[in-house]
Formats: structure tokens, C-alpha cells, sequence
């Protein structure tokens, strides 16, 4: 079985969640028996892992014929491809997109980010997939998200093989319902060209079967997993400094996230337990606001902004905390809590998330609810035998929530399209 992935992150350059379960799934979906995935990125970097997959970078790929030699192209790429890969890809150019601006190579450029003209470089991905879908042999294209489904539904004109999309959030979870009508566009149109649609949760599927006017039979729930911690990553140490209970945020400060209710919850615990810490670890559009929000509640002393993190800073900081709150407004799944409870801490999640749906050993309460997000804050900061409790069962738990079972439900769905 081949499988042509299309996705937008990778480890270890990750902006988000994204890059973290595509690697997970991935993992998962390759340990099947029988299996080959080639997964598309806009931009490598040249050292992601690539030990059970293969990995394509549109930004490598030529769209308009330039007549370059052998040695140029395989100074220029061989630390991405074989340089040979290339002149394959520029033996499978289809149409004339000339009009296109591409580098001496022929290719066009990806930032392997989010940028301002995301809309373009989405567009351009798919040009690409047309490309890729001519020259690479595959039984099925699935693709991430809706950066990518523009992507999927080329290379599936193209191909004539089944697309499942892999739907990791919607925009009415990143908007608060204040949908952006080009973006739910993109995401209407992907689930309608879907062959199958998988959710990374109930919450998700309830989603696209209301929002999206999808058919039941259509969409499957793949629940996200966590990968098993490395022995690197198990003996960080706990270097938190201080006696004082740290209680974490750890995602985007974005208004999905819900971090003014963090913030809130914790102006609440300081009252009672003074010797309380709050850490909020992330980048987003509303930072500044929790910053002065902060300041608002006085609150600014016992709190800490430490900006976006990543890799082992994750980790570190998680080993470092008493308790791990995500109070998501709409969380289509949320895999940090899982990542918090493999490092033996105590979370909080708000029912509104995916997670919620697999997790016994967490507390779980509604994200608007700050008197009771407050309550379980200081519970397990001030009961040890209520902490400890919820860290042994929590880990327990996790540590049985493998990609591998997620990969044997994808390889099913796979089975049912091509069989």
C-alpha cells in the first residue's frame, strides 16, 4: 500500500499541533504492515526523520522546464533528494505555468510557514501536486488539513486514486464561529471532493456533519496519540528554581485557546494559595492582552510569559510544572494534555476539547467556567494524595494511547476505499 501524504509541517521545524500529529500518525501508519508513505511539505529543511517515510518538498519540485545540468541541480538539492528525483518531477511538467514566478530551477518558493499571502502559497502547493501526482506511484492520497486539501483534490483530478482528508481542526474552531468565508470555502470544497473524511475527534465529526452537510457514512473519528517518551526527553530534570507550585499554559495565545480565562482562573487561586506560580508558554495575536490583563488583576508577579516554545523546551517546562491547564474554547483534539500527562502532571482540560472524549484521568471542566477551573487549579496544588493520584492513573492512561493504533485504524479505512 503507497500512500501520497500531503501535509504543511514536519518535525522539527513545527509551528503547531499540525507538525506534531502528522509525525505521530505517520510513525503509527508506517508500522502497518506493508506500507509506504511519501509525504509532501511545502519546504523541508533537510533534517527531518525520514527513517520510515519519505519526504517530497514542493519547493523542490519544477512546474516550468529549465534546462539545467546535473551538477547545478545537485548542488542546489542534495541535501533534500536524490538531484536525480528532480529531473524526473520536470519530466512529469504538464502545463504551461510560465507565468508563474519560479526560481533557476523552475520551482516555485515556500516560506515552509504561515505568511501573510497564505492564500498563494496554498494555491501554489497545488499546482505542485499535479506534478507530484504524474510521477509518483500511490494507491491513495491523503491530505492534512485544509492548507492541503487544494493539493488533494489536484492530485486526485490528476491520479483518478481515492482522497481521504484528514480534518485536524475547522475554522469554526480557530474563529470562535466567526468563520472567514474563503477559508470555509477550501474546507467545504475538500470534504465534498473526499473519497473519506477523518476527524480527530466526535467533536470534529459532529462538526462537519452540521457545518459542512457531510453524509454520516463518510466520516470516521481517528483519535490523535502520543509518542512514547525518549530516554533524553526522561531524564530532563526538574529545573523549576523555586518551592512555589508552577501551574502551565502551553499552546498559541489565540482566542481557541482560551488564555483570558487562565488568566482569570488564576487570579482567582492567588487569593487562597499566594504561593502559586502561572506560567503561559506560547505566541499569539492576543498576547499583549494577557500580558495587560495580567497587570490588570496585579497579578504580573507571580506570572511568566516565556514566548513560543518547542522540543525539548516543551518538555522542559512540563517537568518543571505541579499542573497543566488547556482551557480551549473549541479544541478539535489537543494533544498537549497527553504530552503534560506522560511527564507524570496533573491536567486540566475544558470538556469543549476532543481529548476529553479518550482522557478518564484528567480534570475536566467547562472552558467558561473559571470559579470551577480555579477550584481544580488549587485541588491539585493543595491535596497531595489528589495530585498523586491523577499523576500515576494520568500516565497509565496516556502511555496507553499509541499512534500505532490510530495507524491500524487509518490502514482500514485505506483497506475499504481501494478493496
Amino acid at each position: 500500500m503507497k500512500a501520497l501524504m500531503f501535509g504543511w509541517e514536519f518535525p522539527p521545524h513545527i509551528l503547531g499541533g499540525l507538525g506534531t500529529a502528522s509525525y505521530g500518525m505517520t510513525r503509527g501508519l508506517a508500522a502497518q504492515e506493508d506500507m509506504e508513505i511519501t509525504f509532501v511539505i511545502p519546504r523541508p529543511w533537510g533534517d527531518e526523520d525520514q527513517s520510515f517515510l519519505r519526504i517530497v518538498g514542493a519547493g523542490h519540485v519544477p512546474i516550468v522546464w529549465h534546462d539545467t545540468s546535473y551538477e547545478y541541480v545537485k548542488s542546489r538539492l542534495e541535501k533534500y533528494m536524490d538531484p536525480q528525483l528532480y529531473f524526473e518531477y520536470r519530466n512529469n511538467i504538464y502545463a504551461d505555468f510560465s507565468y508563474r514566478h519560479v526560481n533557476d530551477l523552475g520551482c516555485l518558493e515556500f516560506s515552509g510557514r504561515y505568511p501573510d499571502n497564505l492564500l498563494e502559497e496554498i494555491n501554489n502547493y497545488s499546482i505542485v501536486a499535479g506534478v507530484i501526482a504524474r510521477r509518483e506511484q500511490f494507491d491513495i492520497i491523503h491530505a492534512h488539513d485544509w492548507l492541503t486539501y487544494p493539493a488533494g483534490i489536484h492530485a486526485r483530478q490528476v491520479s483518478g486514486k481515492p482522497l481521504v482528508i484528514h480534518v485536524h481542526a475547522t475554522d469554526y474552531d480557530r474563529s470562535r464561529g466567526k468563520v472567514n468565508p474563503e477559508v470555509y470555502a477550501i474546507e467545504k470544497n475538500g470534504m465534498d471532493h473526499a473519497d473519506h473524511i477523518i476527524t480527530v475527534s466526535h467533536l470534529t465529526r459532529q462538526t462537519v456533519l452540521e457545518k459542512y452537510h457531510q453524509h454520516p457514512s463518510k466520516v470516521t473519528t481517528v483519535h490523535n496519540a502520543v509518542e512514547p517518551l525518549s530516554p533524553e526527553i526522561q531524564s530532563i530534570p526538574d529545573k523549576r528554581g523555586v518551592k512555589d507550585k508552577i501551574i502551565t499554559f502551553l499552546g498559541r495565545i489565540t482566542m481557541q485557546k482560551g488564555p483570558e480565562y487562565f488568566v482569570e482562573a488564576a487570579a482567582k487561586v492567588l487569593k487562597k494559595a499566594p504561593y502559586a506560580r502561572f506560567v503561559m508558554a506560547g505566541s499569539g495575536d492576543m498576547l499583549d492582552k494577557m500580558i495587560r490583563l495580567a497587570a490588570a488583576r496585579d497579578i504580573s508577579d507571580r506570572f511568566h510569559f516565556t514566548g513560543f516554545m518547542k522540543g525539548k523546551q516543551v518538555y522542559e517546562l512540563l517537568k518543571s510544572s505541579d499542573v497543566y491547564v488547556m482551557p480551549s474554547v473549541s479544541e478539535p483534539f489537543g494533544i498537549s494534555p497527553l504530552e503534560a500527562m506522560q511527564c507524570g502532571v496533573p491536567s486540566i482540560i475544558s470538556k469543549q476539547s476532543g481529548c476529553a472524549e479518550i482522557l478518564n484521568y484528567a480534570v475536566k471542566v467547562d472552558f467558561w467556567d473559571i470559579e470551577a477551573m480555579a477550584d481544580a487549579m488549587y485541588g491539585l496544588i493543595s491535596y497531595p494524595a489528589f495530585h498523586r493520584f491523577l499523576k500515576e492513573e494520568g500516565k497509565k492512561e496516556v502511555d496507553n494511547i499509541k499512534w500505532e493504533y490510530a495507524g491500524e485504524k487509518i490502514r482500514a479505512i485505506y483497506n475499504k476505499l481501494i478493496y
